[in-house]
């Protein structure tokens, strides 16, 4: 029986909690992340042939670096490197929570977007077209609630499909501004200079031109060689880069 990982991801009271629950009942223990304040949840669920080490990150907004909650959850999934990213998304709320997918999806291709609450959706007259968004965002996305236990099973299965390979994504690029987008560019091959091509080049330069130092520390944290030096030569470039 094979064993993946699956962080959940998503916005405070969007439900995410509930789903990790449901899905791991009493097989889970809560601690914190290394260094910080912030609680972690591990559990285990099993779907078909598979055995699957839940990690409930904190619930953020987004994966800048504004709270030690953002900070966990993007190192998280940028250093851990979990078979699937899980983004639960609120059904009623679609348009502020797609912030954080578009977000998951810079970083990773492999994610499974979960619209949670859809049976309130429905009670609201909100109508949502499951097939276009992951055209879209390319990545596969599903409707549940997990509060009353609806879809969990389809959600699994695309879970599996991701975490298997089955799934090939082809995640949602967007495309900023000239002068961003140039930045980047330049920045592109110094980033993949200093740290490989296993973490997301694209990912890590675009925070590097917003300023985000925290990244810096995270990236010599978990490097821990002397490439980090280059990394503040491209943090001094992406400034340059940015005016």
């Amino acid at each position: 029986m094979s064993e993946y990982t699956v962080a959940f991801a998503g916005n405070p009271n969007t439900g995410k909690s509930t789903l990790f629950n449901l899905l791991t009942g009493m097989r889970q223990h809560t601690g914190n992340w290394a260094g910080k304040t912030v609680v972690t949840a591990e559990g285990y669920f099993t779907h078909k042939e598979h055995t699957y080490r839940a990690v409930d990150l904190p619930g953020t907004y987004s994966l800048y670096s504004n709270s030690a909650d953002e900070e966990a959850a993007r190192d998280y999934i940028i250093f851990e490197e979990p078979d699937v990213t899980l983004v639960v998304l609120d059904a009623t709320s679609l348009e502020r929570n797609l912030n954080l997918a578009l977000q998951v999806l810079e970083i990773t291709g492999r994610a499974v977007v979960c619209i949670n609450l859809i049976d309130e959706a429905k009670r609201l007259g909100i109508d949502i077209n499951l097939k276009r968004i992951a055209e879209r965002l390319g990545v596969p996305v599903t409707a549940i609630s997990a509060r009353n236990g609806i879809g969990i099973e389809a959600l699994l299965d695309q879970v599996a499909r991701v975490a298997t390979g089955e799934f090939k994504a082809e995640p949602l690029k967007i495309t900023y501004n000239e002068e961003i987008e140039q930045g980047i560019a330049e920045l592109i091959p110094m980033v993949e200079q200093t740290v490989g091509a296993r973490y997301p080049a694209r990912w890590i330069a675009l925070r590097l031109l917003d300023g985000d130092h925290s990244l810096l520390a995270s990236l010599r944290a978990h490097m821990g060689r002397k490439g980090i030096s280059v990394a503040k030569e491209v943090a001094r470039h992406g400034v340059t880069a940015c005016h």
